[in-house]
């Protein structure tokens, strides 16, 4: 369920107030993680290679289309009393059937969402706990993780309070992507 923002105190909404009027430039990406306020620089060349790979397999492979975008900014529902979460994966996808992206403005809701993508860069720990919990909460079905610096794939799925079962291989095991995508994911080449 997602907090609106009036029933927020004060302090909170103050926070959310502040982090939507924030401008992050043109090439930073400005979130709001649990409370936090998280601005990064653009991904390296070794982040967008994975991400086009996933993206190029997701499109060849899935066996239902998917629309894909590593723009879309999710709001999820906040934790104890924070303000929403403001996100944007590094990559979200849905069946391109529900027409998701379409109506929905800058922060959507997580309704819909097939799977998001995160490759580790600046702060992994990040993706590695926050991030999880957050699209857990929220309860993104599929959350798939490229750790960079652990050299490991991991498919979290089946979401349950803050958590995730999770499927861990390493750099050059495949991934087995349940429907809607139904097929292997090559890590080969996510060194």
């Amino acid at each position: 369920m997602l907090v609106m923002t009036d029933e927020i105190p004060a302090r909170e909404k103050t926070l959310l107030d502040e982090f939507l009027a924030l401008d992050a430039g043109d090439h930073c990406r400005a979130e709001l993680i649990d409370g936090e306020v998280v601005v990064t620089p653009p991904p390296g060349g070794r982040h967008e290679r994975v991400i086009s790979r996933i993206m190029e397999q997701v499109y060849v492979q899935s066996k239902f289309r998917m629309d894909m975008s590593g723009h879309k900014g999710l709001r999820l529902p906040g934790a104890g009393g924070l303000p929403d979460n403001h996100v944007i994966p590094d990559l979200v996808l849905a069946l391109r059937e529900s027409d998701l992206f379409h109506p929905a403005g800058s922060w959507m809701p997580p309704e819909g969402v097939a799977m998001v993508v995160e490759v580790t860069s600046s702060r992994p720990e990040l993706d590695r706990q926050a991030k999880r919990r957050v699209y857990a909460r929220a309860g993104i079905p599929l959350y798939l993780l490229v750790d960079r610096d652990k050299g490991f794939v991991s498919l979290f799925s089946d979401p349950e309070g803050e958590n995730y079962t999770e499927l861990a291989q390493p750099f050059g095991k495949p991934v087995s992507l349940p429907e809607p995508f139904g097929f292997d994911l090559d890590t080969g080449d996510f060194d």
